[in-house]
């Protein structure tokens, strides 16, 4: 169903922009780079090695999407840095760690503002939400890169909860607050923030089994995790195309096979 006939949004056209911003060309339209594909890269945070625990959390991600869904993506670990053109090559970005991140500089700065302001999304994931340190300097950053676009709460009701899953909210590899935070412009997402380590329930050993274990809801809140993270890769392929009552009677059948 979700699989087919999706409908790329204006930010997935955002890799088409590169040669405009930088060339000063006309935008050519891509989705997703080249191919289409979903692909959660991780951005590298002022020269830090990147956390290879949590590195395959985004592989799994992309595998879960095609899994459940068909959507293309792919499987390989991608980073990009915040200063760099590739940043604008694919409109969708993971910033995840567990401590706190030194200020950015004025090209980082600069290369994410000119990235959500073309369309770019960028998920902020806390690895270590019991400490805290990293969501609070990443939402210090965010205030310099965004400085006129306050940090929200997501409404229950937004088609983010819905745009595959039903979900009545958000969990990781721990539970985390009762809400997802969010910047936006207009109606558009264009930054989730999370304080659940949702990379880190869908990470994995590389001889199999999963790298950390997940508090307090065992498997059960891993599953519901994979759901969020099908449901945010929906949200960026298709952006709100399931915000209308055409689907409701499909949504409320899927509701109650869930709840079984």
């Amino acid at each position: 169903m979700a699989g087919q006939g999706i409908r790329l949004s204006r930010r997935a056209l955002l890799g088409g922009a590169t040669a405009s911003v930088f060339a000063g060309s006309a935008p050519r339209a891509r989705a997703f780079g080249q191919d289409g594909a979903f692909h959660p890269r991780l951005l590298l945070n002022a020269g830090r090695p990147l956390d290879a625990a949590h590195a395959s959390g985004t592989s799994r991600w992309s595998w879960e999407l095609i899994r459940r869904t068909s959507a293309p993506a792919r499987l390989s670990v991608g980073t990009v840095s915040a200063d760099s053109t590739e940043l604008l090559a694919e409109p969708f970005t993971v910033w995840l760690g567990s401590e706190a991140v030194a200020p950015l500089s004025e090209p980082e700065i600069r290369g994410l503002r000119t990235y959500l302001n073309l369309g770019g999304v960028l998920f902020v994931d806390d690895s270590s939400p019991e400490v805290g340190s990293f969501g609070r300097s990443v939402r210090q950053e965010l205030q310099r890169i965004l400085p006129e676009s306050p940090i929200v709460q997501l409404p229950q009701q937004h088609v983010l909860y819905k745009s595959y899953y039903l979900l009545d909210g958000p969990v990781g590899r721990v539970k985390g607050l009762p809400h997802l935070d969010v910047i936006t412009a207009g109606k558009m997402v264009r930054v989730v923030l999370s304080s659940h380590d949702l990379v880190g329930a869908m990470a994995q050993l590389r001889g199999g089994g999963w790298t950390f274990p997940v508090e307090p809801g065992g498997q059960a809140q891993r599953e519901f995790a994979m759901r969020l993270a099908v449901n945010l890769a929906m949200y960026v392929l298709c952006l709100d195309y399931k915000d209308d009552q055409v689907h409701a009677e499909e949504l409320m059948r899927r509701r109650g096979r869930l709840r079984r």
